[in-house]
């Protein structure tokens, strides 16, 4: 509609918008095109090394780690969506919203946590030793620190995102097609292995891709445990060997395996059509479970909550409150760093997913929209891939600045983009651009045409259009923006580590710092507060369920 009717506005003011937009698009490209680039360049030498010692490991652990936190994440996620979505069981209310909860703990401090708890010196394998009288050697206890230890803290923490795309797939689905299956003489378990599970095979497969991309991005938790992944191998490789070309060639292999995880997940269902049950009849009436059944499904649903978040949070915060050795100063220090980053990575976030969703929804030109779309593509990157592509441009132009600098005015101006906060802010921004984009993008979806044609009328430009009338009416979707972007910057831990300016440290580094010298009660402040502010989007998220706002 908007489309058909956009010839009534002046064309060089939409024009200008696009050209901006699409300005704004190339520039947040760059680091990806920078990491293709390198693909067929770059020291062979290095290159061959790191195919003959260490290639085969990067490659076999994270496909291991896949397949691990994959397995995890589906037995977590599936049932628990399928319960609280049609059963009614003693807890189910509040479980509903509980299972979220684990979202808010990052996959490298739910590592430090229970590494504190289950390590050898920890109180448990302490309180056996003393319980049987066992040492060293003696007795057989699962292994934290390793591969598997890795995989299972990267399931407690990912799989709310299955979580909540199945159980928004499981309530779309009508009633009465449970109902049907019913007089077909299934049973519930039949119905849900061969109609609700296939109906909402999509969901669960978006969710699942989700869960594997945060899986291959993950650095703290593999480092920490000494898993070899690729995104170690990127550290290594830029820190250790000193070759940036190299560690983009490792970046690259990383994003062909984002993108192979993406095609296979559109390739499955290529030929799949899936319709939804009528708007009618939905959740009319719920499974009544009773006696062992209802109680297993509130043990089987409350185990992630209680393991995901529950024991890590309490652990955490006695850790923080009694053993702790912290000083204020540095708390406020690394508090203030972190939360003046996040907000203005937030900031710059949503007002350019203003600038393009606007762009996108007054032009026809289908550049604009394309150019919109490869914008958002950096949250589907690690934050390793998009750190080394944004670091290697940005050097180069420094040096550039520098020359110029010595030759026309003798002075040494210094790193001034690729050693400061424009390289970590411009790195926030890639990444979590699609998130600021999604919300945005669905509250100007909410608004109709006629809004733009009767601010048009009464003289409004475009741009006083977007400021006078959207963004008031769109509030809560631009605050949602912004309250996402800003956790997320403040869990990110890769892209802060490798761009981070020298001496410069925040909430999450300073606890991977700690936890890596093995002071895990000492990272538990830091820990903890990342986990605190994580909580907010999860209460948004548990606020929308609750009101029966099922939406993703």
């Amino acid at each position: 509609m908007i489309a058909s009717a956009i010839q009534t506005l002046p064309f060089r003011r939409i024009n200008w918008l696009s050209n901006l937009a699409v300005l704004v698009a190339a520039i947040l490209a760059l680091p990806i095109l920078v990491i293709a680039a390198y693909v067929l360049t770059g020291s062979a030498e290095v290159w061959r090394h790191l195919a003959d010692t260490v290639l085969s490991d990067y490659v076999i652990n994270s496909l291991l780690l896949v397949v691990g936190v994959s397995i995890g994440s589906l037995l977590l996620g599936v049932p628990t969506a399928w319960l609280t979505s049609v059963c009614a069981f003693p807890g189910r209310r509040v479980l509903t919203w509980g299972l979220l909860l684990p979202m808010a703990v990052p996959a490298y401090i739910i590592a430090y946590t229970y590494t504190g708890l289950l390590d050898f010196a920890g109180p448990v394998q302490t309180a056996l030793r003393e319980i049987t009288g066992l040492g060293y050697g003696e007795y057989w206890f699962f292994e934290i620190r390793s591969i598997e230890g890795a995989a299972i803290m990267l399931a407690l923490v990912l799989y709310p995102y299955v979580y909540l795309m199945s159980r928004a797939a499981f309530l779309e689905q009508s009633q009465s097609t449970l109902e049907v299956s019913r007089t077909l003489g299934y049973s519930y378990k039949q119905s849900f292995f061969r109609l609700a599970l296939p109906l909402a095979r999509p969901s669960i497969m978006a969710g699942l891709t989700l869960v594997l991309m945060e899986t291959l991005a993950d650095y703290g938790t593999v480092k920490y445990f000494g898993v070899t992944t690729f995104t170690t191998g990127i550290f290594r490789t830029f820190y250790g060997l000193g070759d940036a070309a190299a560690a983009a060639q490792l970046a690259a292999m990383l994003l062909g395996f984002v993108s192979i995880l993406i095609l296979l997940e559109r390739y499955s269902r290529r030929k799949s059509r899936y319709h939804g049950g009528s708007s009618q009849g939905k959740q009319a009436r719920l499974i009544k479970l009773e006696g062992a059944a209802a109680w297993g499904a509130t043990l089987y649903c409350f185990i992630p909550v209680l393991v995901g978040f529950l024991l890590p949070a309490g652990v955490l915060l006695y850790w923080a409150l009694t053993q702790a050795d912290f000083t204020a100063a540095e708390f406020i220090s690394l508090s203030w760093n972190s939360f003046y980053l996040a907000t203005t990575a937030a900031i710059i976030a949503v007002v350019l997913a203003l600038l393009l969703c606007y762009a996108k929804r007054l032009s026809t030109r289908h550049h604009v929209k394309t150019a919109v779309t490869i914008a958002g593509l950096g949250y589907a990157l690690p934050g390793t891939i998009i750190a080394i592509g944004v670091l290697i441009p940005l050097a180069w132009l420094d040096h550039r600045l520098i020359a110029f600098a010595k030759d026309t005015f003798g002075i040494d101006i210094g790193l001034v983009l690729s050693g400061t906060l424009v390289a970590l802010l411009f790195a926030y921004t890639v990444r979590f651009l699609a998130v600021s984009l999604g919300a945005v993008q669905s509250g100007l979806d909410k608004i109709k045409p006629s809004i733009d044609f009767a601010g048009r009328s009464l003289g409004c430009t475009p741009t006083q259009v977007l400021k006078r009338i959207h963004v008031p009416l769109m509030r809560s979707s631009v605050l949602t923006a912004l309250l996402i972007v800003f956790v997320d910057v403040l869990k990110e831990l890769p892209a802060t580590l490798i761009l981070r300016p020298f001496n410069f440290n925040t909430l999450a580094v300073r606890a991977f710092e700690l936890a890596s010298d093995e002071r895990l009660v000492d990272a538990a402040p830091a820990s903890l507060m990342i986990v605190l502010v994580g909580l907010a989007p999860v209460i948004l998220l548990s606020r929308s369920i609750a009101r029966g706002k099922h939406t993703i």
